[in-house]
């Protein structure tokens, strides 16, 4: 049995290893090098944090962005983090370009926005864009004419008309920097849907958690992820939508449904050898009582939080880490925490014939006394 156990763990940690490996990888490639920059300057002007914004400026520089895209982003942010530090944001910048300057490097200036047509309409234009940005919709903020007519006319028609940054761009830079101020989780939301409307891909989108995590810090992502999380109606734990856990979510458990109170998802990792699979339970699901004749089961809890509880014996919190190793003829069951989803790799160990017995559910009743 310790054989097996070892050999599972081994399993498991080279699966695990593997995955996070070509998920690094792909979820820093799946934003370009200036959108990651774009993303990164944002959060740092958005939290008024000035020396990690040189820090950030001087990182996108030295990667070729330019010193107009960098004006652009900080000018633009105007809209949503306030003039005073849209100004320190520049400041910032001219004081990093003044350094720079001193120790010989010449940054590239880039594009200047293209002059507009002697006719240009801004309020119609502007009407335009923030229907497009609302999926079609369009919005009129009744409420505050005024308001109304500064967010069409100058934000969406005089700002968006500078095309030194996309729109997909643009809203990157929103996102990021919403992601980056308490308060402002209704608007996190709208832009994150508005992103998608101006052409950032889902994957971009799900990416910029990620790249705030790595570059600006955990409260910046866990706002990102969090907001991203519920427009996309995609489960959540502690930070993390499980589709960007460690092992895949899978599809609907309906083999098993009848077993179960709630939903659960099985994706399997191996079908040969040592049959493993990844369980994803919602929040408040478990399985029946049940028992492993001849062979036992291994859990190995990889996401969120759950229960493991034999009969007769009080349940056990579960963790990401923790091991279960359930003999064969115990009567137990698992399943999330009411507040969590929660992940384990359920292996089986192998023994002739094999076989389980589903018995009664676990009730609301007892589920409720769990602490």
């Amino acid at each position: 049995m310790d054989r097996i156990i070892r050999r599972a763990a081994c399993t498991v940690i080279i699966l695990a290893c593997g995955l996070l490996t070509i998920k690094a990888q792909n979820d820093m490639e799946v934003l370009n090098k200036k959108q990651q920059h774009l993303a990164v300057i944002a959060a740092f002007e958005a939290k008024g944090d000035i020396e990690g914004l040189k820090v950030a400026l001087t990182d996108a520089l030295d990667d070729g962005l330019t010193v107009n895209e960098a004006k652009e982003a900080l000018s633009h942010l105007y809209a949503y983090t306030g003039f005073p530090r849209s100004l320190n944001g520049l400041g910032a910048l001219q004081s990093v370009l003044a350094e720079r300057k001193a120790k010989g490097i010449e940054d590239r200036q880039g594009k200047d926005a293209s002059p507009l047509a002697p006719d240009y309409d801004a309020l119609a234009q502007g009407t335009a864009v923030q229907t497009q940005l609302g999926g079609g919709v369009p919005f009129d903020y009744v409420f505050a004419p005024a308001t109304d007519y500064y967010l069409k006319a100058h934000l969406f028609g005089d700002i968006f008309a500078r095309n030194i940054l996309t729109y997909a761009e643009r809203e990157i830079v929103t996102v990021s920097a919403l992601s980056s101020m308490p308060g402002v989780e209704s608007q996190l939301k709208s832009h994150i849907s508005g992103a998608k409307n101006m052409g950032v891909s889902d994957e971009e989108i799900h990416a910029i958690p990620r790249v705030l995590a790595a570059k600006v810090g955990d409260l910046e992502a866990y706002r990102a992820a969090k907001a991203i999380a519920e427009v996309y109606r995609e489960p959540f734990n502690e930070g993390k939508p499980v589709e960007h856990m460690m092992f895949p979510k899978g599809e609907p458990n309906m083999a098993y449904a009848r077993y179960f109170i709630g939903n659960s998802y099985l994706a399997p990792l191996l079908t040969e050898g040592l049959p493993m699979s990844n369980v994803t339970f919602e929040p408040r699901c478990r399985n029946n009582w049940h028992i492993h004749h001849k062979g036992g089961q291994i859990l190995i809890c990889v996401g969120g939080e759950g229960w493991y509880q034999e009969w007769g014996k009080p349940a056990r919190k579960l963790r990401p880490g923790d091991v279960v190793n359930i003999p064969a003829e115990v009567k137990h069951w698992h399943g999330a925490a009411a507040d969590s989803w929660f992940q384990h790799i359920a292996i089986s160990v192998p023994a002739e014939n094999a076989s389980n017995e589903w018995l009664e559910a676990v009730t609301d009743e007892e589920y409720d006394k769990l602490e």
